[in-house]
């Protein structure tokens, strides 16, 4: 089994605190920035950043659904790490200065993908698919910060 690792990174016009707690306020927010791709949203423990525990179903593909129960740490400043208990999936958004009333937002999710034919469309396709998804995100972020 390999790593898979996705990204995607996006320049906001808005203060770099402002995004980041927009993005930690999993009891408002939050909810609002996911795109069609997400269902079954629900914050089951906190709510605001560090030791939140959120629930979501996640709909990559017609075919790939993961339901995901995801810890929520801030290990540095302008961090956030979701850890899925039922994966070995890490997401770590990383929002920092990016000049004036800016703030850059990267988003990277790592994971234990599959081994053989399956793993290598998986290490080909889903990186991609899940950047689209994320950009989605990031777009969802930008409208609702840079009001």
């Amino acid at each position: 089994m390999a790593q898979v690792e996705a990204t995607t990174e996006r320049v906001v016009a808005a203060d770099p605190d402002k995004v980041f707690d927009t993005l930690a306020d999993y009891s408002g927010t939050r909810a609002n920035l996911l795109p069609a791709h997400f269902s079954e949203y629900e914050v089951r423990e906190g709510g605001d950043g560090e030791g939140t525990l959120v629930h979501w179903k996640l709909q990559a593909t017609s075919k790939r659904v993961r339901d995901c129960l995801l810890e929520v740490t801030e290990p540095t400043d302008g961090e956030l790490v979701e850890k899925d208990r039922n994966s070995s999936m890490v997401t770590v958004w990383r929002v920092t200065p990016a000049g004036e009333g800016k703030a850059r937002v990267v988003v990277t999710s790592t994971w234990k993908g599959a081994g053989g034919i399956g793993g290598f469309f998986e290490r080909t396709f889903a990186p991609k698919g899940l950047a689209r998804i994320y950009d989605e995100i990031l777009g969802k972020l930008a409208t609702e910060v840079e009001k």
